[in-house]
């Protein structure tokens, strides 16, 4: 929105050329997103408090969560508005990705908040059924990846890149499809999977947001997608632009979210989160380096599915609680060391998904 705007002053002074630049506007993305999350966040903590929207604790769970019950939840709500105004004010409103990004991004958020609604306002324990929960993840995860197919304007839009290996590249075709409904909608419940400690799935969250950025400036920039041989997506650079804005909020609300949490995501900011990760790596095509980088999001997903397995065909469980960070709980390590351990981890995942665009 504002790009349009110094496009006019530019004609009265051409210092406001500045603003076009789109490292600049990324930098101001980022900037704008955390300063809309220091100034809502207080007011939207005391408004959840007062209507008394927390936190429930599943029964089953540790029991050093207990005291957690009634902490202000639907705390993404918060990241979802600081993303969408940075991105709306700063980002090319004319580039189709930024509009693919923010509906898949706001769409899965809408789904966590009806989930999060039926919890806390209507006692729903259950909220939102897994089928219905599925159902809409899969409506609106198909639905971009049928657009991004339709729309295509070059072909390593549609191609499968494997990272380590320079001419390893698959054309999809309609696979394309597959991958990225399997993508989008995987992400989105892995990271809602991980968020069950403060700060647990938000840190891991900007690390990877921000390694995406790196890549989609990369892709849009010829000469630098060309040097690399990675794939030249001329209208991805523009991502950039979401990426840091998502940065500047998810760093805001960690400002709230750092153990002890003032306030917790829910699902309205997990699937948000979630499926912003899994479009981007599409969109960007770099879905095999998200799963790198995003590893903890993986393990935590295989290790619910390795649970469940175990106990239906066996009758027993591998963990003494999945998703595996609560495993760790019950085998006695505080809540915080848990956290920056699995922060470190990502650190060292985000490094070596980084090393893959030279590493070719």
């Amino acid at each position: 929105m504002l790009l349009y705007l110094t496009d006019y002053l530019m004609t009265f002074d051409s210092s406001f050329r500045v603003f076009q630049y789109l490292t600049l506007r990324a930098i101001l993305g980022a900037l704008t997103a955390l300063v809309i999350s220091f100034m809502v966040g207080p007011v939207m903590i005391r408004k959840l408090t007062r209507k008394k929207i927390g936190q429930s604790i599943r029964e089953d769970g540790p029991e050093s969560h207990y005291e957690k019950a009634g902490t202000p939840t639907m705390g993404g709500a918060l990241i979802l508005v600081a993303i969408a105004i940075s991105t709306l004010l700063w980002a090319d409103l004319e580039n189709r990705y930024i509009w693919i990004v923010l509906l898949v991004t706001l769409g899965h958020g809408a789904i966590g908040f009806v989930d999060d609604y039926r919890k806390v306002m209507q006692g729903n324990s259950d909220g939102l059924s897994a089928k219905a929960k599925i159902f809409w993840q899969s409506v609106i995860a198909l639905s971009a990846a049928v657009f991004l197919y339709k729309t295509a304007e070059v072909a390593a839009e549609l191609q499968y890149i494997v990272p380590f290996f320079k001419n390893v590249i698959i054309d999809l075709g309609w696979g394309y499809i597959v991958v990225s409904y399997f993508v989008i909608v995987g992400t989105s419940n892995a990271v809602n999977l991980t968020d069950g400690l403060d700060g647990l799935a938000i840190m891991p969250t900007v690390m990877v947001a921000a390694a995406l950025g790196i890549f989609a400036y990369l892709s849009g920039h010829m000469t630098f997608a060309d040097y690399l041989s990675i794939p030249n997506l001329p209208k991805s650079g523009e991502l950039t632009v979401f990426c840091a804005a998502l940065v500047g909020a998810g760093l805001g609300f960690l400002w709230f979210n750092a153990y002890p949490a003032m306030v917790f995501m829910g699902d309205v900011g997990a699937l948000a989160l979630g499926a912003a990760l899994g479009i981007l790596a599409i969109l960007v095509r770099q879905e095999i380096v998200l799963m790198i980088m995003g590893g903890v999001f993986v393990v935590e997903t295989v290790s619910v599915i390795i649970q469940v397995a175990s106990f239906k065909l066996r009758g027993k469980r591998v963990f003494l609680m999945a998703p595996i960070h609560h495993h760790y709980e019950l085998k006695g390590w505080p809540e915080p060391r848990i956290i920056v351990r699995f922060w470190i981890v990502t650190v060292i995942l985000v490094l070596i998904g980084l090393a893959t665009l030279k590493l070719r």
